[in-house]
């Protein structure tokens, strides 16, 4: 076994991981508490990562053009993925209320927080020029597949559905979406922008990342692994093995190597988005289900992450 190979695999997923496990004990010694995370995911959310989205593109333009296939490809194995595990939902998940949370825990993805930081760390400010276009089409995927599924598996309950002018409404009012795209707007503009904004854009976007895995380990419960159902982690297991398989490996058939196959892995392979959660709450379905996805894949991600890097450096495809 390369030690090189692993070094890398490990230096890429064991500082997340760091800063998670921080979060715990700050939240345990009480440095961190509940009004704390909540002030500061909103801190995060609304503009530390949609500046740092914004900043990545409109300064990484030239890289983005030349990686448009990639982001094509993240749309449609986005959408490939959800359809698979639509189709599995209906003989997997007796209780048609949990399908939806089975679905959406299978395929959503953590990649604004967890996957940029595994690419920031992986490949350094070349790896967030690449992720931030992919991501701008995954995360609004994420969002409008998930309400989408958890709209149908709700349907036994007509007042529980969410209105179309409201799902719009969340849509272009996401941070995300809009850092996102305004970056994409200003780099077609070829603008340069001015030092001073650049600095002050550097300091704001250095907040998100660390910010947010300290936010999202204070908010962990390790206790809700332990009461998790079968439907739990069977939406577990296709977060953290049939999901990552099928993206990489068609990513590979596609032709992607290097920088780019090594994010379609990172993305794919990030536990299920804690967004999940309360989306969920807030359409009236079964949130506990979601929480208890999100705890299992937060933590198996890790070791799943580590041997899936180890894996792809040995056969030389990243």
């Amino acid at each position: 076994m390369s030690w090189e190979t692993w070094s890398f695999a490990f230096n890429v997923t064991v500082p997340n991981l760091l800063m998670m496990l921080l979060g715990i004990v700050l939240r345990h010694t009480r440095l961190m508490d509940d009004r704390f995370v909540d002030g500061a995911s909103r801190l995060v959310f609304n503009l530390a990562l949609p500046c740092l989205l914004f900043f990545s593109i409109a300064t990484n333009h030239p890289q983005l053009r030349d990686n448009f296939p990639l982001v094509v490809y993240g749309a449609l194995g986005t959408v490939g993925t959800f359809l698979l595990l639509e189709v599995a939902a209906k003989w997997l998940v007796k209780e048609p209320r949990e399908r939806g949370v089975f679905v959406q825990g299978g395929f959503r993805a953590n990649t604004a927080v967890v996957g940029l930081a595994y690419a920031m760390t992986a490949y350094g400010d070349e790896g967030v020029a690449i992720a931030s276009l992919y991501l701008t089409v995954t995360v609004f995927l994420f969002n409008v597949l998930s309400v989408i599924t958890l709209t149908r598996s709700l349907q036994a309950e007509p007042n529980k559905r969410i209105k179309h002018l409201s799902l719009l409404r969340s849509i272009v009012t996401n941070p995300l979406i809009i850092g996102l795209l305004s970056g994409l707007v200003y780099a077609q503009t070829g603008l340069g922008i001015p030092p001073v904004i650049k600095q002050t854009g550097s300091y704001i976007s250095g907040l998100s990342l660390p910010l947010a895995l300290l936010c999202t380990g204070a908010s962990l419960d390790l206790r809700a692994m332990f009461r998790s159902s079968n439907v739990a982690a069977l939406s577990s297991a296709a977060k953290l093995f049939l999901v990552p398989m099928l993206m990489t490996f068609g990513g590979w058939l596609f032709g992607f190597h290097g920088a780019a196959l090594g994010i379609i892995f990172l993305f794919s392979a990030t536990p299920t988005a804690s967004g999940s959660y309360v989306m969920t709450r807030a359409m009236g379905g079964n949130a506990t289900l979601a929480a208890n996805i999100i705890a299992i894949t937060t933590v198996g991600s890790f070791f799943t992450t580590v041997l899936g890097i180890y894996l792809l450096r040995s056969w030389g495809v990243i």
